[in-house]
């Protein structure tokens, strides 16, 4: 089963990744350079580009989701935030939800549209020695992204962003009603959708 994984896992190019191997002692095994490393090396490996995924070594399961999460956790715990506690409580908020599903891919592609512009962000930096403002061209680059998020969110839930103070038994009347409303829930994922390849496609 773990040939039959390391086989299906290629990236667009056709290219296969590294085969990390998770032993039982939590060393990670890097089939590629036959050695042995550590989560910091994976974090730089994806820093450099470099594709990998990472097999139990027992079962051939696929980990890369959990190893990557827990690169992010220690970098977090290093003091590196990233990551805002008023983003990690929507997040959490999301699991179990019933729009759980389209979550993923709008966090890719909002991910994907602030990727293409951090080479943009970075020549602003560097022309700031020249005289110009980097902040200004950053903060609408900021925005825009911002504004995709909000909209998106927008549409995930009507209530996201109402005080906290709102009353909350008109939100829960949606609530209550969800199971007599599932084709009109089913519209308003389609059209979320839609609107999320709309502002992905003007990027």
């Amino acid at each position: 089963m773990a040939n039959k994984a390391d086989d299906a896992a290629t990236n667009s190019e056709g290219v296969k990744p590294i085969t990390i191997k998770k032993y039982a002692n939590r060393r990670l095994y890097n089939t590629e350079t036959s050695s042995y490393v550590t989560l910091d090396n994976l974090s730089q490996m994806v820093k450099d580009g470099k594709e990998f995924v990472v097999h139990d070594a027992k079962t051939g399961e696929d980990i890369t989701r959990q190893v990557l999460t827990h690169i992010i956790v220690e970098e977090e715990s290093k003091g590196q935030n990233l990551l805002p506690i008023s983003f990690l409580r929507h997040l959490i908020s999301f699991y179990g939800d019933s729009l759980q599903a389209v979550v993923p891919n709008y966090l890719d592609h909002s991910m994907s549209s602030f990727a293409r512009n951090q080479e943009q962000m970075r020549n602003y930096l560097q022309d700031a020695f020249g005289g110009l403002n980097p902040f200004g061209p950053m903060e609408e680059i900021s925005k825009q992204n911002m504004a995709m998020f909000e909209n998106a969110m927008k549409v995930f839930s009507p209530f996201y962003g109402q005080d906290s103070g709102t009353d909350k038994s008109a939100a829960s009347k949606p609530a209550e009603a969800a199971g007599d409303n599932f084709d009109e829930l089913r519209n308003q994922m389609l059209e979320m959708q839609r609107k999320l390849d709309k502002l992905s496609g003007s990027k």
